[in-house]
């Protein structure tokens, strides 16, 4: 019997994603690397700020004989006609300067705090990137595929759609629309976790942010 593949948590925001995230960087590295898991991408919104602190923890959990790959990515909101949600993940080093280049852009039309960003910057800035498309609960399965054919028109073998299961009722009827989708355009499925705390015993303050 084949052993399984190794998990990569591939959607993680750190409290770098302000009133978000319940954890440090280095705290989720740690937990992943206490895991067993192969890889953890740090994609907070909209910002690469807390992949400093996650690149030296992930440093040492290797000098203590617990490798995990860190990923570098980012969490963005798009607005627009096409609205959707993406991680965008740098897979080399051009790719991390489209991503930077790609937050400069939505942070600077914007008061400090928040951004702005529509599929034509998406499309211009980050075409070097790996993408992973986030379901909305509130989108139909017809919103779905659009947002699904834009990206892997954009993306092509660098996109994915992502399927995360987080106990909500409606789990089921989204599994099924990604399922449906992902068939539909030959577009792979990722597992993803929506990672916002490292121990459950941050959920209360999860909750209250």
């Amino acid at each position: 019997m084949s052993a399984l593949p190794g998990y990569a948590e591939l959607h993680c925001r750190s409290n770098f994603s302000f009133l978000i995230g319940a954890s440090h960087p280095t705290e989720l590295v740690e937990r992943a690397a206490q895991l067993g898991y192969a890889a953890i991408a740090i994609t907070d919104e909209c910002s690469v700020a807390g992949v400093v602190r996650a690149h030296e923890e992930a440093k040492r959990q290797h000098e203590q004989g617990q490798p995990i790959q860190l990923l570098i990515g980012s969490h963005f909101e798009l607005e627009g006609e096409l609205p959707c949600r993406l991680v965008l993940i740098a897979p080399h080093r051009d790719g991390y300067g489209d991503l930077c280049e790609l937050i400069t852009t939505a942070r600077l039309r914007c008061e400090k705090g928040r951004y702005r960003l529509s599929v034509q910057d998406i499309e211009a800035l980050a075409p070097r990137c790996e993408a992973l498309l986030i379901p909305r609960r509130e989108d139909d399965q017809t919103m779905l595929l659009e947002q699904a054919r834009w990206l892997q028109a954009v993306f092509g073998e660098r996109a994915s759609i992502a399927l995360e299961r987080l106990l909500y009722a409606d789990d089921t009827l989204l599994m099924e629309r990604v399922h449906h989708v992902a068939a539909q355009l030959g577009l792979p499925i990722a597992a993803a976790g929506d990672m916002l705390m490292h121990l459950r015993s941050r959920k209360p303050l999860q909750d209250t942010l």
